[in-house]
């Protein structure tokens, strides 16, 4: 029942579409307990894939998890039995696109168009590019885009666009799922670097090992099996460095704000933390960027104008390719479920020091609720320019 006309909003219920055993979902909940709210009711994606979709209150604040980490939804969603395989992405593409039509009614705090934008690599590329974001070149970019059927093409792409370093990439992957990091070199010499584990019988595998593949046939088989779901091609942009290490970033933007930022770094060129990668320097960082002289905020202000792309989707996580020398960056993706950033607390002058990255998500639908613009950022340029010196963000126990 709503409020008498000029009475308090009433209390947001959340509901949450997720795995309930994952961890995602709990922090979601706890973050909702701890603001004072009742427990979001949690809707299983097996009962979503297995009904045909979920119904939901017209007041219930619904946001949509990760599928993921789950081998019932994948089976699902992909077809395979085994979730550690590779191959189908196209298949859990059209699945759980059509997964996010059947949800029906609620408040949706993930906009069902900018979800299939977002796991589209080739779409959310066109869509950027074509905001001004700064992104890394690409022949597949868009409808228009060049189509990969398979490593001939590649090379055709390599030779064409003048591009011998690039990534390869699933256009449905998450977690770095497929990607290759290919470079060649005179003689003919080629090499890729990735977590997928080729068997000997053709077959493709996620691994926690990075290895590297310097044979061409073995490249070519990987990406011959691979190019059926769809292959998004980005040049390789060289990143800088921290401690010798190549250095990124994840930057959450919450209701337009970035406010919580990590810094990864590997000896690889996929700094994926499940990947061997490793948290790096965010206040250093912070340093190199402004010794260059560049501004930190400048930086930040890349990731929300990405975000900008997704108005109707709260939070994102976008992944920041500093270039060598921190003075300019690329947006190397926007992830829908890039909020996974346990214990890291939000930057100071972003609003949301002190919180979680669910917790601020929490924070920011109760300002709503409370008749405060979902884009107050912009009112408060003033007293973020005076915090932008110090904005790095602190992890709490």
């Amino acid at each position: 029942m709503r409020p008498p006309t000029g009475g308090p909003p009433a209390a947001p219920r959340f509901a949450v579409v997720g795995n309930p055993e994952n961890r995602r979902v709990a922090l979601f909940a706890d973050a909702v307990r701890a603001a004072g709210l009742p427990a979001p009711r949690v809707v299983p994606w097996t009962d979503v894939l297995r009904d045909g979709g979920a119904e939901f209150d017209a007041e219930e604040v619904v946001r949509v998890d990760s599928p993921g980490e789950n081998a019932d939804v994948d089976r699902l969603l992909r077809g395979a039995p085994d979730p550690t395989r590779v191959e189908g992405s196209a298949r859990w593409y059209a699945g759980f696109t059509a997964a996010l039509r059947g949800l029906r009614g609620g408040v949706r705090l993930d906009d069902p168009d900018d979800l299939a934008v977002l796991f589209d690599k080739r779409r959310c590329h066109a869509v950027l590019d074509a905001a001004g974001v700064p992104v890394p070149a690409s022949p597949t970019s868009g409808p228009l885009g060049a189509p990969v059927r398979g490593w001939d093409d590649v090379r055709a792409l390599m030779r064409e666009h003048r591009m011998p370093r690039l990534f390869v990439k699933p256009a449905h992957g998450s977690s770095a799922s497929g990607v290759l990091a290919v470079e060649s070199g005179g003689a003919g010499r080629i090499r890729a670097t990735t977590s997928v584990e080729l068997t000997a019988d053709g077959r493709l595998f996620n691994s926690l090992k990075v290895r590297r593949y310097e044979r061409e046939a073995d490249i070519a088989a990987v990406v011959d099996a691979l190019a059926p779901d769809g292959l998004h091609l980005e040049r390789w942009l060289p990143k800088a460095s921290q401690e010798g290490r190549a250095a990124d970033l994840r930057v959450v933007v919450v209701a337009g704000r970035a406010t919580h930022a990590v810094v990864r770094t590997s000896r690889s060129p996929m700094t994926n933390l499940h990947l061997g990668g490793s948290r790096g320097d965010l206040e250093a960082a912070r340093r190199a960027v402004e010794a260059a002289g560049a501004r930190w905020s400048d930086l930040l202000g890349v990731c929300e104008r990405a975000a900008a792309c997704f108005p109707r989707t709260l939070c994102v996580g976008v992944d920041l390719l500093p270039a060598v020398g921190w003075r300019r960056s690329a947006v190397g993706e926007v992830n829908a479920f890039g909020d996974l950033l346990p214990r890291l607390t939000g930057l100071p002058g972003s609003g949301a020091e002190g919180l979680d990255t669910y917790a601020a998500q929490v924070a920011a639908v109760l300002r709503e609720r409370h008749g405060t613009d979902r884009h107050s950022a912009d009112r408060q340029n003033a007293d973020r320019q005076s915090a932008d010196r110090h904005r790095t963000g602190t992890p709490h126990a």
